[in-house]
C-alpha cells in the first residue's frame, strides 16, 4: 500500500509539471502577461468575474492564465480563492441611474431621453476574419468622446409615469446572500436574481432561447441594455456617512413583458431583471428574460411545463461549478463499485444461462 500512494504521488507531480510545461506552450513565443490578458480579452474576464463572484480584473485574468483558457476552471480558481477573503462590511445597493454609460440601447422607444449610446459592440461587424489582427495591424483608432456624468433616467420609469408598468415590491432590507447560505427552495426573487448571475452562461442563454421559442410563452422586448461604471458607496459607522470606495463597470438589462392580468392585478407590463459584472450583455439578457419566466406564480400564470419556469431545475443545474464536480467526479477512480456491478452482472448471466438451459 504505500508504494502505491508513493507512486501515485509521483504521477500527480508528474501530470502537473506536464501541466505546467502544456500551458506555457512553445517557449519561442512570447508568454502572455496578466495584463494583456486582462486588456485584450476583456469580455472573458468579465464572464469570470461575473460566475466567480468576485469584481477583480487581474485576479480573473490571472486564473484565466493558470487555467489555459479554460473559464469554468478559471472560475473554480476565483470562487476557491474568493473563500479565503474577509468580509469587512457591505456597500449600499448601487444606483444604476448614476451610470456613466458606454453602451445604451433600447429596442422599444427610439428617441430614448438620454440618446442611444451604440457603444463598443460587434451587433453592426460582418462575422468577417479580420487577418490584420494575425498580422498584428494597427486598429482604427475611435473618435474621442466626452465622459457622460449626468444621470440617465432608467426607460422604465417613462411606463411607470402612466401606471403600464408593474409595480416592484420593496423586498427585504438585506437579502439572502447565496455565497454564504445554501440555495433553498422556494427562493426569493433576489437569491433568484443571485443564483443567474453566477450562473453558467451558456445553460442561461440555453434556458432563455427556449423561452423565446414558445417554451414559457414569454415574448420580451427588452427595454433598456446599459454597460458602464457605478460608484460603490459604504456606510462607514465612525463618520456616520457613505462614502465611495470605488467603481464597478455593470451590464444591466431590464426587459418588458406583456401581461394580461389576473384577478388580482389589471392588464399591464411586466419585468425581467438582470444585472452582471462587466460587459456581459448577453447574460444579462438572458438572466433577465429567464428571471421572467420563473415569476408565473407570483403573477398568476400557468405553468405550462416548460423548463425554465421549472425553479428547481435552472436553480441547482445552472452553476456550472456544482455541474462540473459532480461531472469529472465520475473519472476518478470507482475500483470498487464498478467490480460490484461487474459480479453482479456475471451473476446474472449465469443465472439466465442455467434457465434457458433447464427451459431446453
Amino acid at each position: 500500500m504505500y508504494v502505491a500512494v508513493k507512486g501515485g504521488e509521483r504521477a500527480i507531480d508528474n501530470a502537473h509539471a506536464w501541466l505546467a510545461e502544456e500551458r506555457r506552450g512553445d517557449s519561442a513565443v512570447a508568454e502572455l502577461s496578466v495584463p494583456q490578458i486582462r486588456e485584450q480579452l476583456a469580455l472573458a474576464v468579465n464572464r469570470v468575474m461575473a460566475e466567480g463572484s468576485l469584481y477583480d480584473p487581474d485576479l480573473a485574468a490571472l486564473a484565466i492564465k493558470q487555467s489555459r483558457g479554460d473559464l469554468i476552471e478559471a472560475i473554480f480558481l476565483i470562487r476557491a480563492y474568493r473563500t479565503t477573503l474577509p468580509r469587512l462590511g457591505a456597500s449600499l445597493p448601487v444606483e444604476t441611474e448614476q451610470m456613466s454609460c458606454d453602451r445604451r440601447v433600447s429596442a422599444t422607444f427610439k428617441d430614448a431621453p438620454g440618446g442611444q449610446i451604440l457603444g463598443p459592440t460587434f451587433d453592426y461587424t460582418h462575422r468577417l476574419l479580420d487577418f490584420k489582427l494575425a498580422a498584428d495591424g494597427e486598429v482604427p483608432q475611435a473618435a474621442q468622446t466626452t465622459g457622460r456624468e449626468e444621470q440617465t433616467p432608467h426607460i422604465m420609469s417613462f411606463l411607470d409615469r402612466e401606471d403600464l408598468i408593474q409595480v416592484e415590491g420593496e423586498g427585504a432590507d438585506v437579502p439572502d446572500d447565496l455565497t454564504r447560505a445554501p440555495m433553498e427552495l422556494p427562493a426569493s426573487r433576489a437569491l433568484r436574481l443571485q443564483a443567474l448571475t453566477r450562473g453558467d452562461e451558456g445553460f442561461i442563454l440555453g434556458m432563455a432561447y427556449s423561452t423565446q421559442r414558445g417554451h414559457a410563452r414569454n415574448h420580451a422586448f427588452v427595454a433598456e441594455l446599459r454597460i458602464g461604471a457605478v460608484p460603490v458607496e459604504m456606510d462607514i459607522p465612525e463618520l456616520g456617512f457613505a462614502i465611495e470606495i470605488g467603481e464597478v463597470t455593470l451590464t444591466e438589462c431590464e426587459t418588458v413583458n406583456q401581461f394580461k392580468g389576473s384577478k388580482t392585478e389589471p392588464p399591464q407590463f411586466t419585468r425581467g431583471y438582470g444585472l452582471v459584472f462587466g460587459m456581459t450583455e448577453r447574460k444579462a439578457i438572458s438572466m433577465a428574460l429567464v428571471d421572467r419566466a420563473l415569476r408565473w406564480a407570483e403573477l398568476g400564470e400557468d405553468n405550462v411545463g416548460a423548463p425554465a419556469q421549472d425553479e428547481e431545475f435552472v436553480l441547482y443545474h445552472c452553476d456550472n461549478i456544482q455541474a462540473t464536480g459532480f461531472l469529472e467526479h465520475i473519472k476518478l477512480p470507482h475500483y470498487v463499485d464498478f467490480q460490484s456491478e461487474l459480479e453482479l452482472i456475471r451473476k446474472l448471466r449465469r443465472e439466465a444461462t442455467a434457465l434457458q438451459q433447464v427451459a431446453e
